[in-house]
């Protein structure tokens, strides 16, 4: 039976405002992403490669709705997606526990009025799922590691139950060995809540780990498409073949 598509992109165009004053720049806006065309399908891990500057967060945005001038089609199945960016540290809010973090997005879901103790129950759920102790519910995120910051990260996408989540570069801020640790839990994440995951990466022996597809891309157009074993192994594309080689893959 073939997979249910749970996002699907058409021709998707992104512009951004040309902020340049020169008198000689006449464009106003920047074409970022140049004619996408990507289906994600229910319970897949599909890895996002390419360099630095290569359109992968401007992507991302754009599924979330982050990022408004755009052509072309985005169909989104479920309306609950979130995202987990690079730097846990910026993203989590430095004046508050780890507690009210975990517990904001029930506060302002206007889907279903959360009790206290339902929000409680709720948080003390995620922070098992993502191998962290409650004593850590009292801490501000600087009084934790990088790692366990990037947990509290996930946990906080996790709390009203997603069907897909984005990743964007979730472990290129961190050490080799806590990058295993955040892969392995991105891993039983996926295979115990059958969780969609869009995983954004440069880093091309990442991908190879965790995903079940992966386009490259490069300057706003994806160049290539497949299982990463066939794309490592026979790459089709000759900038494919130059990324694989700086990585020493090949």
């Amino acid at each position: 039976m073939e997979q249910e598509k749970v996002i699907q992109i058409k021709d998707l165009k992104v512009y951004y405002k040309n902020h340049r004053k020169s008198p000689f720049s006449k464009k106003r806006k920047k074409q970022v992403l140049k004619g996408i065309s990507l289906d994600v399908y229910e319970g897949e891990i599909l890895g996002i490669a390419g360099e630095s500057g290569c359109g992968k967060s401007t992507l991302a945005k754009a599924i979330v709705g982050m990022n408004k001038d755009i052509e072309g089609e985005i169909s989104v199945k479920y309306t609950d997606t979130q995202m987990v960016f690079q730097d846990p540290y910026s993203s989590l809010n430095p004046s508050k526990k780890i507690g009210w973090l975990l517990e904001e997005p029930l506060r302002v879901d206007k889907e279903k009025n959360w009790t206290p103790k339902e929000r409680k129950d709720k948080v003390l759920e995620i922070m098992k799922a993502i191998g962290l102790p409650q004593e850590l519910l009292e801490r501000y995120p600087s009084q934790l590691s990088g790692g366990q910051r990037q947990r509290v990260s996930i946990g906080v996408a996790l709390m009203r139950s997603p069907k897909v989540i984005i990743a964007d570069e979730p472990v290129s801020a961190l050490d080799v060995t806590i990058q295993a640790q955040i892969l392995q839990l991105l891993r039983q994440l996926h295979q115990e809540y059958g969780i969609t995951i869009l995983f954004i990466s440069h880093d091309l022996r990442v991908i190879y780990q965790i995903c079940d597809h992966v386009a490259i891309m490069k300057e706003g157009t994806i160049r290539e498409y497949g299982i990463p074993h066939d794309v490592y192994r026979n790459p089709q594309s000759e900038y494919t073949k130059e990324l694989l080689s700086a990585a020493g893959i090949r």
